[in-house]
């Protein structure tokens, strides 16, 4: 944290209100940098680590902007005042619930869009009309395109996780949106970015009204407070060591990553058979099963959640312990995503990772992004934890009128339907 409080700005009193009922006093570093440049009406493009408090810096200047700046009195109830644009459905969701808490004063509505689910019931909200649109850009794309609403009256724009939009392939979906809003000139702009490579600063460029830069600790690629292990281990004794420092460690709320959906179900299958209650987080599992582990996870219901990448970014889940890297990552960055999960907002946390014979070829590339080598620890006899047999996960029976059959829908060209952004 900085030495700066929030009340230190100039702000409406009902989103200090909201400030104060989140228990926050003092800014973060981003927030501390970020919000004199937006609270004064020019863009910002920042570079922050995850975690390091900027869906807060961007969610108070959007409140401020517009509780300062009223409506055109000719705006349609349909036409949003502010889009914040999310890779992920997850982040959206964060985005909008924190959205919920810092601005419940303001009287602002909020509209939340985000594929694989509630598709009726999202259209619903924004035409009945929105203050401030969150979401995905595929979702927002199919509403936009139905004339569900329209953007020629946005005064603020968002993007959020800016490198991620180009990592998903979403960087077309954002610029059709930004050139539907109005010119860079007549709004505020914030673009938030993990890493400011050489396309985020076109973008930026491209789309903003000259923004001012923003870096935090851009030399600390790994959040500070993170107690990174690296074990080298044989591929047959990863889940005896897993389940040997789970025994030891008070590991009450740990993720453990893993690169593929099959090795994440025979992991889920010995920590359940071991005694260690879990669930699975991949990008199969329905958005609404999902948004339920995960607040079971965040309330202290479920110890652990063995997760594919899908989880790696945009989730702020108060109070992760530990972060297990079972599976190395294959691209460097992930790595720094996947700890990034624990040591939050300036907590302190574990993150301890198995250089298997499968995946030990990504440590080099690591090492060199996070500009250090990770502290190595031997594997003691007495860690190796002689599993019981690991749980069977039940299967899902599909119906028997709705087994594709030959001809009908089970091959190609069989759909018929129209395909909507999934976001």
């Amino acid at each position: 944290m900085s030495n700066i409080n929030f009340d230190s700005f100039d702000l409406p009193e009902s989103v200090m209100q909201g400030i104060e009922d989140a228990g926050f006093l003092a800014c973060t570093p981003i927030q501390e940098k970020t919000l004199p440049v937006t609270l004064a009406g020019r863009d910002v493009a920042g570079q922050a680590q995850t975690g390091t408090g900027k869906t807060a810096a961007f969610l108070i200047a959007t409140f401020a902007h517009l509780l300062r700046h009223p409506a055109d009195e000719q705006r349609k109830p349909n036409q949003v005042r502010a889009l914040i644009l999310a890779p992920t459905r997850e982040l959206a969701i964060q985005i909008h619930r924190d959205a919920e808490k810092l601005g419940h004063h303001t009287g602002l509505r909020l509209g939340l869009a985000y594929g694989g689910t509630d598709y009726d019931s999202q259209r619903k909200r924004l035409a009945e009309g929105v203050d401030i649109l969150i979401g995905t850009p595929g979702r927002i794309i199919d509403y936009f395109k139905q004339h569900v609403f329209d953007l020629r009256k946005a005064q603020v724009v968002v993007l959020d996780e800016a490198d991620r939009m180009f990592d998903l392939g979403f960087i077309k979906d954002v610029r059709f949106l930004l050139r539907r809003c109005p010119p860079p000139s007549e709004r505020l702009g914030m673009l938030f970015s993990a890493t400011m490579s050489l396309r985020v600063n076109e973008l930026a460029y491209e789309h903003m009204n000259n923004p001012e830069p923003v870096e935090v600790e851009p030399e600390q690629v790994t959040a500070r407070h993170v107690r990174q292990v690296l074990y080298h281990t044989a591929n047959e004794d990863k889940i005896p060591l897993l389940l040997g420092l789970m025994g030891r460690m008070d590991a009450h709320r740990s993720i453990v990553f893993v690169n593929t959906k099959r090795d994440a179900e025979k992991v889920w299958g010995y920590l359940e058979g071991n005694g260690h209650k879990a669930a699975i987080l991949s990008g199969d599992v329905p958005q609404k099963k999902r948004q339920s582990l995960l607040k079971k996870f965040q309330e202290g219901e479920l110890a652990i959640l063995v997760a594919t990448d899908v989880a790696a970014r945009g989730l702020h889940i108060p109070d992760v312990s530990h972060v297990f890297n079972y599976d190395l990552p294959q691209d460097a960055e992930d790595y720094v995503h996947r700890i990034g999960r624990t040591a939050r907002l300036g907590a302190d946390g574990d993150a301890i990772s198995f250089a298997c014979e499968k995946y030990v070829y990504s440590l080099p590339e690591i090492e060199a992004y996070i500009g250090e080598s990770i502290p190595v620890a031997r594997v003691e006899d007495d860690l190796l934890v002689k599993p019981a047999p690991p749980v069977k996960r039940p299967r899902r029976k599909m119906a028997a009128h709705k087994r594709p059959r030959r001809g009908h829908g089970g091959g190609r060209g069989g759909g018929g339907g129209k395909r909507r952004h999934s976001g």
